[in-house]
């Protein structure tokens, strides 16, 4: 009989008030409805539900609505940073996360209501407060964008 324990890897997930907890995004800004299958700061599936009722089908565009490729790329970026502030600690809210670069942005075909976009987010690599992450935003299996988002963690005062 083997007595080695294997450790497995736990998947996790959060729910919106775990998010709104983790980043200082706020609506119309907060591009993600719940995260899943997270694992550590390594990788996990941001989930973002586009409805009709968003602001911005006002004027992006009247008759043919599209969700901003801008706003795509935000939400890969958001769901990176929830899950390195959940694997991190967020100190009592004195933690976010910021961009710093986008990288290799393609999009691939338009998102627009009805749609509920995943973003695939795996770590490349991380030294201290910098990490570099590969996302992709995918639509009923379908790549519709993808980039390399870079983002620091500095406290929330700084």
């Amino acid at each position: 009989m083997n007595d080695t324990v294997t450790e497995a890897t736990e998947l996790d997930a959060m729910s919106i008030a775990e998010i709104l907890e983790a980043l200082p995004h706020r609506y119309p800004f907060l591009m993600i409805d719940k995260i899943i299958d997270i694992n550590g700061d390594e990788s996990a599936v941001g989930i973002k539900n586009i409805t009709f009722n968003e602001p911005i089908f006002q004027g992006h565009f009247p008759g043919n609505p599209i969700f901003p490729g801008v706003l795509i790329i935000e939400g890969m970026a958001q769901t990176a940073g929830a899950i390195v502030i959940k694997h991190d600690g967020n100190a009592n809210g004195k933690k976010i996360v910021m961009m710093l670069g986008v990288d290799n942005a393609r999009f691939r075909k338009p998102a627009g209501p009805g749609d509920r976009l995943e973003f695939h987010i795996s770590k490349m690599h991380r030294r201290r407060n910098v990490g570099r992450y590969e996302a992709k935003a995918i639509v009923d299996g379908k790549v519709v964008a993808e980039a390399e988002i870079t983002a620091m963690i500095v406290g929330a005062d700084s």
